[in-house]
Formats: C-alpha cells, sequence, structure tokens
C-alpha cells in the first residue's frame, strides 16, 4: 500500500450537473518522483431546485444571491468531502489538504488591450471551518494575474500522469465546455498545448432540457440527436464564429456558449406540438460541437502530430457525439478514456487534488505554453484547516 499524504479534490464544472469528489493518497515531493492512488470517487448531483439556484445566479445573479450562493457551495462541497472520505474509510481529519476548484461564475479572457478576470465561487472558509481541513482554492486567478488566460490547468495533471514515451497524445473533455490537452512524447523538447475547443454538452444539454420542460437533463445515449435530421444551413451558421478561429492560447464558457447563445437559436420552438424541430436541433447542436472539436484539431492539434485521442467528460457517454467526432477524426484512432487506466470521470476532480499537492509543495501548476501566463506559478490560496463543528 503507498504511503504518503491523503488529498481530495472538488470540481463543480460548466456542466453543472454536481459536485465531483475525488479521494487521492500521494506519496513524493516532486514531479520526478511520487506515488499516488486513488481510494474514493463520487459525484453528488445537483437536484432540479439547487441546479436552477446556480444557474440563476450567474446568469441574473444579483450582488446578494451570489453572496448567499458563494457560502452555500462551500456547505455542499464540505459535506462532499465528508461523503468521499466516508466512502473511503478516512477520518476527514487525516486530510494534508483540500483543493477546490469551485463553481466558475465568470471568465473573461485577456486581450491585447485588457487584463483577463476570473471568478468562482465556493466559499473556502466555510469548506476548512466545516471540515477542520485547510483548503487550497482560487487556483485560476495567479495564473491571470500573470498574463495567461487562467484556464485550461487540468493539462498539467494531463502531463503529469498521460505522458507517453512513444504515442503522441490527445486527451479531450466532453463537459458542459470542451477543450483538448495535446500531449508531445516524454522526451520531446515541444510544450504542451491546451485550449478550450468551444462548447461541450452545455447546449446539448440545454435544449433538450427545454424539449422535455426540465424533465430530461441531458441526451441520454444520444437518442434524440439519433431521431433528428442536422440543418447544413443552421449548422455552418453556428461556425461562422470568431472563437473558432482565434489561435491558442484561448479559452471560453457560459459566457459564450451559454444561455443567451441557445436562447436565440429556441426562440422560435415550442415544446410540444412538434417534437421533431427539438431533435432536429440536438442532432444540430451535437454535430456543431463534434464540428467544433474535429475543426480545432485540424487546425491546431494534428499538425504537430497525433497517434491517438481519448475521450473523457459527461460527453463520452454520448455515442451521438463521439460518433461525430469519430468521424471527423477517421484517419485517428478515438479511444474511451478508461483505457488511459483512470476514472475518465474522476479526471477533474483528481487534477486539483494533485494540484492542492503541488501547492503544498511550491510546485508551479500551471503550464504557460498553455494559458500564455508570463512564466511557471504556484497556484492557490490556502485557507488554514482548524477545528472542525
Amino acid at each position: 500500500m503507498i504511503s504518503g499524504d491523503l488529498f481530495v479534490g472538488l470540481m463543480s464544472g460548466t456542466s453543472i450537473d454536481g459536485i465531483d469528489a475525488a479521494l487521492v493518497r500521494i506519496d513524493g515531493e516532486s514531479k520526478e518522483a511520487f506515488q499516488w492512488s486513488l481510494l474514493a470517487y463520487n459525484t453528488t448531483a445537483y437536484d432540479e431546485a439547487r441546479r436552477k439556484l446556480i444557474l440563476d445566479a450567474l446568469e441574473e445573479g444579483t450582488p446578494e444571491t451570489l453572496c448567499r450562493l458563494h457560502v452555500l457551495l462551500g456547505e455542499w462541497f464540505a459535506s462532499a468531502v465528508a461523503e468521499v472520505c466516508a466512502a473511503g474509510d478516512v477520518a476527514t481529519r487525516d486530510l494534508a489538504a483540500i483543493g477546490s476548484h469551485g463553481q466558475t461564475v465568470w471568465h473573461i479572457p485577456p486581450t491585447d488591450t485588457e487584463l483577463g478576470a476570473t471568478l468562482q465561487l465556493g466559499d473556502a472558509a466555510t469548506i476548512a471551518e466545516r471540515t477542520g481541513v485547510s483548503v487550497i482554492s482560487d487556483f485560476r486567478s495567479r495564473d491571470v494575474a500573470a498574463g495567461g488566460q487562467g484556464a485550461p490547468l487540468v493539462p498539467w495533471f494531463d502531463q503529469l500522469l498521460f505522458s507517453n514515451a512513444d504515442r503522441r497524445r490527445a486527451i479531450q473533455n466532453l463537459g458542459g465546455m470542451a477543450n483538448v490537452t495535446w500531449l508531445p512524447t516524454m522526451d520531446s523538447s515541444e510544450p504542451v498545448i491546451a485550449f478550450d475547443t468551444g462548447p461541450g454538452v452545455a447546449l446539448i444539454d440545454g435544449a433538450v432540457r427545454c424539449a422535455t420542460h426540465g424533465a430530461q437533463p441531458f441526451d441520454r445515449d444520444g437518442e434524440m440527436a439519433g431521431r433528428g435530421r442536422v440543418d447544413p444551413e443552421l449548422l455552418e451558421s453556428l461556425l461562422d464564429d470568431a472563437y473558432f478561429r482565434a489561435p491558442p492560447p484561448k479559452s471560453t464558457g457560459r459566457e459564450h456558449y451559454g444561455t443567451a447563445f441557445l436562447d436565440r437559436l429556441v426562440q422560435d420552438l415550442d415544446p410540444s406540438p412538434d417534437e421533431q424541430r427539438w431533435c432536429d436541433l440536438v442532432a444540430t447542436l451535437t454535430a456543431f460541437t463534434a464540428r467544433s472539436i474535429t475543426d480545432a484539431y485540424e487546425s491546431w492539434v494534428i499538425p504537430r502530430g497525433l497517434d491517438e485521442v481519448y475521450l473523457v467528460g459527461g460527453g463520452a457517454n454520448n455515442p451521438a457525439l463521439v460518433e461525430g467526432i469519430e468521424k471527423g477524426l477517421d484517419s485517428i484512432p478515438v479511444k474511451n478514456g478508461t483505457e488511459l487506466g483512470v476514472d475518465p470521470d474522476a479526471r477533474e476532480a483528481l487534477a486539483f487534488a494533485f494540484l492542492a499537492w503541488a501547492h503544498l509543495r511550491g510546485i508551479p501548476g500551471n503550464i504557460p505554453s498553455v494559458t500564455g501566463a508570463e512564466g511557471p506559478r504556484v497556484l492557490g490560496a490556502m485557507t488554514p484547516g482548524g477545528q472542525a463543528t
């Protein structure tokens, strides 16, 4: 059994479907020499009331609603820590630290003329007070302060765990937003490249919720997309987006591909009497997501050399979306992320457990070639633990 320190990583992503928590033991003091084992992983799903509370606060939040949500998320995150520790038969007090990404409220990438800004909610003081454990949070801000995008941050973890001696890999995340990590071979001097390719399942999920009055939260097994017909004119219109033409480093989120974007598409659709029109929209949004990914590969990834692609995140369970990606990358093997030897649903929570480990050891957790930051930076801010109530 691996000895070492215990960490919990927490993630609530842009899909807003729940809190992922990973309990991991890490032994080692450097990126070059460490061992680790995943002891437990679980997801605490948001019920519709909590999900609506988060979405309403993100999209129309007042200072009061954002302030209240900040503390509520801290309470929910603390509960998730207790649950994953119980699942791993570990006492919460034995954790070295908790790495909490929080819930992104708004993300503004830097431009040539303006600084970037990023805001995640989920009160670290509340988590520390409820658990008695030190919390590392606010991981994105230091990279943004150094001129970076502040995202994506998981590629540091991808490079640490998934680089291969012989094969150039892409790890494609299909969460609410979609992002890719391109990993050169271990002995290569080429830098890691990663960026948000555009929407993941956020628009698809949103259309399905509209079509079913909230009864169905996502397109299970790609069933609605399978019954729909892609609208080629709408598809090409959606792909005519300046974001897709911009080179990396780049990042995006619900600020661009969120409710306002979807509202423009669904304003003329009525949930029932014409279900086929909704299926057609879901099919078109699924094709849009797949094309935005494969077009990004053609422009920015494949020219660097690519031997295999691994799909992770909730969208990897959508056969229609996976088929679209496979079709667009027909000459490159596309595999499920389980083949990497790590539960792909746990990847992001695991990453923030490792970033907490890195923070305690003074190890930089960003990759400047990914985010565009001026240099490597130790990420996160610590809220000390204490006596839990």
